[in-house]
């Protein structure tokens, strides 16, 4: 009787065993698959039409609204928090914020940085001057010119190139009051950036000229130790193309229809 009940009791310590590493392992793997139940968005608020503020205060603008349906379709809340252009990366990266959402292109520098989402977006960068200016027809006429552009900016990595003097702005609302005030010859800025300035009234003073320089697109910015994060905003990103969410919100801050 007495090995009878050894047998039972070491019977019963092996299948506990057991239990106990199965479930410590479907534990662990669901630590390693849990989620955050919201997302932190870094942007910059002086860039119109992607991020800005409106006369009431309110956060608006295309990366906001495209954000928000990105959220929504994972099921997250979407928590907002405002930096200048050139902290947005150094943010990502210590982990104070989940995704870049900020009209950034991405770049191969910035990729060695950070990673980044589908392409959602393809931008350009163009040169703006006084409308009385005939002397800067485009980037091919800026060398020697004193030219405003944002910190951090492949805005102003272009007027560099381009042999300008660069002036740099922490913001876009800086370039355009010194462009104005004639503290600067042009400004290099993301061309929606001017082609939305013009349009609420800036056209009376200000003109684009020359050909852009088109980006390599614009893409959400994601750390590289968030892969999973990444794949869920792909595939949230083609869902809400597929369904005509993109289409309505590009066509809201852009005035025509989304170009394949």
């Amino acid at each position: 009787m007495n090995w009878k009940k050894a047998l039972a009791a070491g019977t019963l310590a092996v299948a506990a065993v057991t239990m106990v590493a199965g479930c410590g392992g479907n534990a662990n793997k669901q630590a390693e698959q849990k989620l955050p139940d919201k997302i932190v968005i870094g942007l910059d608020d002086n860039f119109p039409p992607m991020g800005f503020r409106d006369d009431s205060g309110q956060l608006v603008g295309f990366d906001i609204d495209l954000a928000q349906a990105v959220c929504d379709k994972l099921g997250y809340k979407m928590e907002v928090k405002n930096l200048g252009f050139d902290a947005l990366i150094p943010a990502l990266k210590s982990g104070q914020i989940d995704l870049i959402a900020a009209g950034m292109d991405a770049t191969d520098e910035r990729k060695k940085q950070i990673d980044f989402t589908d392409v959602y977006y393809q931008g350009g960068y163009t040169i703006v001057v006084p409308t009385g200016n005939t002397d800067i027809t485009g980037y091919d006429s800026i060398a020697g010119k004193t030219v405003g552009a944002q910190v951090g900016s492949k805005a102003a990595d272009y007027a560099r190139e381009h042999g300008a003097n660069v002036k740099e702005f922490d913001t876009n609302t800086q370039g355009w009051m010194e462009l104005e005030a004639g503290t600067c010859d042009a400004v290099s800025i993301d061309k929606a950036v001017a082609q939305y300035y013009l349009q609420q009234g800036g056209k009376d003073k200000l003109k684009i000229v020359g050909e852009p320089i088109t980006s390599r697109g614009v893409a959400m910015g994601i750390s590289k130790d968030k892969p999973e994060l990444s794949k869920q905003v792909n595939e949230a990103l083609k869902e809400i193309k597929a369904d005509g969410t993109y289409a309505k919100i590009y066509k809201k801050w852009f005035g025509e229809e989304p170009k394949q």
